[in-house]
């Protein structure tokens, strides 16, 4: 049976009060439901929505066509409308995670600890779903179907608010994601989106702490400061990406090179590309005109200190603000520092806590870079663009945290629980 994509607007809606309330109140029911599905039953979801995506591609690109044909009206710039825009290969792409998320072990149900106590109580902790996820994301449509694929997994209900450029494309996929729940007997309302574009409506959202258990925004610093300031409820954030990559006085400098090159430009407007390079001084007469020429190659911005400023033809003088900005460009900011206690100072005073990454051959001044520097992922002779999920293991990611309760870095099928204790006596009573 197709679903028919249903478009409501504000003007639909127009007690959004009382629409957030029901559609919390849906998730939390479907919870519940979900609590007590198998894996067995998510999995055939995940599966079911792989063939009806590719079954109904045409469907979806139709929807995401309206979409395109907006986004003039946005003002999304080129790499925005390739972000947004989805075709035959990029829909086989996101049928083909579902199929890889089936692949990852069900956490819900893993005992992570147990012990017998004297008095023969036995004692597991075991993972739990979180309940209901208040999602926000960005106008990438994938996102849709990842998100609601790593929460279901997990045993989460979720509630999708997409961003309006892609809001016909979500559609589409969220009326598949329905379908296929109905399909395989799991509570239809499991995934659930936020049918209007009014800012308002996530005011309203975010001040259910007793339906929702936590809200995850993905997208802007001015979106998620909003979120942390008005949320009611936990929040995991991801808040800037301003990503560091310090060249020690022991580094091999052809590998820090490559390092840095890809850090800056294998993707740069993603969170864990490098935004600031720190170069020690002893190798920066050497390293950085060589650096200079690689960031020309690239046409890379290069906005540098006083010191380093002589050392890089075609740069141009750094502000503060330079140091302290996610440029999400081919853009870097660029200093010279004295010794590996100065890197540090500066990662400590302007990093966001995302990604910083140390090239040097010292064991010392790595062990003490990894020990010192306080961020989601510190990296030793590699790349920033390796703090992903994917290529940390574990699969598909929600985002990347930047926080340090609950969940820190990648979040994953894992991250997405919490735990209970379960306790198996045979008769004791506390004396």
């Amino acid at each position: 049976m197709e679903t028919a994509v249903n478009v409501a607007t504000t003007a639909e809606i127009p007690d959004l009060k009382s629409y957030t309330r029901e559609v919390a109140e849906r998730a939390q029911q479907a919870a519940r439901g979900l609590a007590l599905a198998s894996g067995g039953q998510k999995d055939n979801w995940l599966r079911r929505s792989a063939e009806l995506i590719r079954s109904r591609g045409d469907e979806i690109l139709a929807a995401n066509e309206q979409d395109i044909a907006q986004a003039p009206d946005y003002g999304l710039n080129a790499a925005a409308v390739d972000r947004l825009r989805l075709t035959p290969d990029r829909l086989e792409g996101i049928a083909t995670a579902l199929e890889e998320v089936v692949a990852l072990s069900n956490p819900v149900g893993e005992v992570i600890d147990s012990n017998i106590r004297p008095n023969g109580l036995e004692v597991l902790k075991v993972r739990v779903p979180l309940g209901v996820v208040f999602f926000i994301y960005e106008s990438r449509p994938n996102v849709t179907v990842d998100a609601a694929a790593l929460c279901v997994k997990s045993g989460n209900a979720v509630i999708l608010r997409g961003g309006k450029e892609a809001f016909h494309s979500n559609q589409a996929f969220y009326a598949i994601l329905q379908e296929a729940l109905g399909d395989v007997g799991l509570p239809e309302q499991a995934v659930q989106l936020v049918e209007t574009t009014d800012r308002e409506a996530v005011g309203h959202f975010l001040r259910q702490s007793d339906k929702i258990s936590v809200t995850i925004p993905r997208g802007g610093k001015a979106l998620i400061e909003r979120v942390a300031a008005e949320a009611t409820m936990p929040v995991i954030k991801h808040y800037d990406g301003n990503c560091h990559v310090y060249v020690d006085r022991a580094a091999d400098l052809d590998t820090a090179l490559r390092i840095v090159i890809n850090s800056k430009c294998h993707r740069p407007g993603v969170c864990n590309a490098a935004e600031s390079l720190l170069v020690h001084r002893d190798v920066a007469e050497t390293f950085l005109p060589q650096m200079a020429a690689k960031f020309a190659e690239q046409s890379v911005e290069m906005r540098c200190c006083e010191r380093s400023l002589p050392l890089m033809p075609g740069a141009v003088p750094a502000t503060r603000e330079d140091f302290a900005d996610e440029f999400l460009d081919l853009i870097i900011s660029i200093k010279v520092v004295d010794d590996l206690q100065a890197a540090i100072d500066h990662i400590e005073e302007f990093s966001s806590r995302h990604t910083e990454a140390i090239v040097t051959n010292d064991l010392a001044a790595s062990r003490r870079f990894c020990a010192a520097v306080d961020s989601a992922a510190v990296i030793v002779n590699a790349s920033t663009r390796f703090n992903d999920g994917g290529q940390f293991g574990l699969g598909a990611e929600i985002g990347i945290s930047t926080d340090k309760f609950h969940a820190r870095g990648p979040c994953g099928l894992r991250e997405l629980t919490s735990y209970k204790y379960l306790v198996q006596g045979a008769g004791q009573i506390r004396e």
